[in-house]
């Protein structure tokens, strides 16, 4: 017991000091010192205002921040137990190679030979983009679909947004994300290993995937925050900016299921769901359905969601039986004249 309370305590830290997490300190300085300076320059604010309006009290001392942190503690200590028991990458990378391995080609040939960095360049992008585009397409999902959307609303139910904010997920949630990741990465490596063998490897920066520290360092933990930066026009066909996902928090109904990238707004652009960035002062934030303080309860965050889930199952449940009724009934009246007929005839 004491160990799981001290790898408990660790874990809490670790955000603040691995760069592979969206909370490390060097990404939360970088994204003061840009808030900073976006509100000096292109707002033009006094040095004191725009302190003020990054550190806001109404903010980060909101029932909803609140909340945020809350919901980061217990899924914390929920992650100590359920960690072990998910499917890893290396799970996922043994089972595929081993797979590929068996597969008969024929006559085709992977005797690819290109350079280490050529090969290292090409893990890093594909890896990059491949989790990229796994995002939104999940991200998406969580909106389109009920039963998904009774977890992800508890994200959405946030009324303020700050950094850690995006810690604010159901358990269940987070256990599909993880396993999307793991699939991903998976994937990624079987393929690469069984092309080029040990030549394959990641460009990092600190330990991190240097794209995933580019966009990090740039910025990443504004996009929930109450900083709306918006980019030029045709950056944002390209990258998310922070205005463009705070957007996709808006209750406005023209603002629904818009903006589900997670970096980049490509994926947006190609399948309609991108909307450019607007100016984000007074955008009212949450689910529309429920705004009010009982929705950074705990019941709301944990149970509610599974309350709704199981009430969805037992309407399709109902549906699906009543369904299969008609069809029998109708089967069974259709049989019958059928039936008369032949021992009609018999007789």
């Amino acid at each position: 017991m004491a160990v799981q309370v001290f790898d408990f305590g660790i874990s809490l830290f670790e955000h603040l000091f691995d760069p592979k997490k969206r909370l490390f300190i060097g990404y939360l300085i970088a994204a003061l010192g840009i808030a900073f300076f976006w509100l000096l320059i292109s707002k033009k604010l006094t040095i004191r205002l725009a302190l003020r309006k990054i550190f806001d009290r109404k903010v980060f001392f909101s029932t909803s921040s609140r909340a945020d942190f809350k919901v980061f503690l217990i899924n914390r200590a929920f992650t100590l137990f359920i960690s072990p028991l998910l499917l890893t990458q290396l799970v996922v990378a043994t089972f595929i190679f081993n797979l590929l391995l068996k597969v008969d080609w024929g006559t085709w040939s992977f005797a690819l030979a290109p350079s280490k960095a050529v090969v290292v360049a090409s893990f890093t992008f594909c890896v990059f983009v491949l989790d990229d585009f796994t995002k939104y397409i999940v991200h998406r999902w969580m909106h389109k679909w009920p039963l998904l959307w009774s977890l992800h609303k508890v994200h959405h139910s946030a009324s303020h947004l700050t950094p850690i904010t995006i810690y604010r997920t159901h358990p269940l949630e987070g256990i599909l994300f993880s396993l999307r990741s793991a699939f991903t990465q998976g994937i990624s490596i079987a393929v690469f290993f069984y092309l080029f063998g040990n030549q394959v490897d990641l460009f990092t920066v600190l330990g991190a995937n240097v794209l995933v520290f580019v966009f990090n360092v740039a910025g990443s933990n504004l996009r929930h925050s109450h900083i709306g930066i918006q980019y030029w026009r045709w950056l944002e066909y390209i990258l998310i900016s922070p205005a463009q996902h705070q957007l996709h928090h808006s209750i406005a109904t023209e603002h629904y299921d818009k903006n589900f990238g997670a970096t980049l707004a490509l994926w947006d652009w190609l399948f309609g769901s991108l909307h450019h960035s607007i100016e984000t002062e007074g955008l009212a934030l949450g689910v529309e359905d429920d705004t009010s303080e009982a929705a950074h309860g705990l019941y709301a965050l944990y149970v509610l969601p599974l309350v709704e889930m199981a009430n969805y199952l037992t309407k399709k449940t109902k549906e699906l039986k009543a369904a299969i009724w008609r069809v029998a009934h109708r089967l069974r009246w259709r049989a019958k004249p059928g039936l008369k007929n032949r021992i009609k005839s018999s007789s």
